[in-house]
């Protein structure tokens, strides 16, 4: 049950849910669809914007944009990426609230648990939707025809964890189109470095959703979900290292195609030095080390973003 949990995991339940901190400033009305959004874990919206913050700065860099114009872009994105992976999650726990009820990380979710009713959950996705539609069409056309296109992996990465093993690769496919969209906003074409980027960015999320699968191996076996995590069985470690192999290999390619320079590929070997201790490090048999390790590529993706910004810098 993807799409991205607390840094402050409790040693006796393994949870998804956090109702302390900032949200119990929040009117309580408010409480159970901030929940709903993943508001509290905001992880998951780091991994849908990073891709596109890679891509506009390298975008920057080959077009010599001007700094405004990239921030301005950025915080759309990021705007943007909020919104949408808001609806990501209330579309995904549509989906999967029979299954999330059997799952004791996810069975208290306000849509598994009955606190927001499946007709408000799909009034709050249309709003949400709405808003992210009115944000897509500020871009050009060419960004705007990739933003429509993304939505239909959204739609069926639910349905993929009841018909194949791989989900995470539809999740991949999702999750990575800001890759070709943050090019796209500057140049008004996909480069061939957005390609190489969507590319890496796929693997990436292979590697990172496959760890955060493993967290609910056993109840998914039970209840039928499939993932990769659950096909790949005591290899998993090795598809791992593979996947996150051909992300650092995919951002060299994506690096030579956009003329980067010395600076970025510094930044390219610290990026590949974080991957590597995500592996050294991972307990496959401990679900918070699994979601310790997921978390932790917000920071690869903001090693390879701070590069893209000292490249264009510097």
């Amino acid at each position: 049950m993807s799409l991205m949990n607390t840094t402050d995991q409790q040693s006796t339940a393994h949870t998804d849910i956090r109702r302390s901190g900032w949200i119990e400033m929040m009117p309580l009305s408010w409480r159970p669809y901030i929940l709903l959004m993943r508001l509290d874990r905001p992880i998951g919206t780091w991994l849908l914007l990073l891709p596109g913050w890679w891509s506009i700065l390298m975008a920057a860099t080959t077009s010599q944009t001007s700094i405004t114009t990239i921030l301005f872009y950025m915080g759309l994105f990021a705007t943007g990426s909020i919104i949408m992976r808001g609806a990501g999650c209330v579309i995904n726990d549509l989906w999967d609230r029979d299954f999330d009820r059997q799952v004791e990380r996810t069975k208290m979710r306000p849509l598994a648990s009955g606190e927001i009713p499946v007709k408000s959950a799909l009034i709050f996705l249309t709003l949400l939707l709405g808003t992210g539609l009115a944000i897509l069409l500020t871009f050009n056309q060419t960004t705007i025809i990739l933003g429509f296109l993304s939505i239909f992996p959204v739609i069926l990465y639910p349905l993929a964890k009841r018909i194949t093993w791989y989900p995470q690769a539809v999740l991949g496919l999702t999750f990575n189109f800001g890759a070709l969209m943050g090019a796209a906003s500057i140049l008004g074409t996909v480069p061939v470095f957005a390609w190489a980027l969507y590319i890496g960015g796929f693997f990436w999320t292979l590697g990172y959703d496959t760890i955060y699968a493993q967290q609910d191996v056993a109840d998914d076996a039970l209840i039928g979900v499939k993932s990769t995590a659950l096909k790949f069985g005591e290899r998993v470690s090795q598809y791992i290292a593979a996947f996150y192999t051909m992300t650092i290999l995919c951002f060299g390619v994506a690096a030579i195609l956009a003329e980067a320079g010395f600076v970025f590929y510094i930044g390219l070997t610290a990026a590949a030095s974080h991957l590597l201790w995500q592996y050294r490090t991972w307990d496959k048999q401990n679900p918070n080390s699994s979601l310790k390790i997921f978390r932790s590529n917000r920071d690869f993706g903001l090693i390879i973003a701070l590069s893209a910004i000292a490249e264009y810098l510097f």
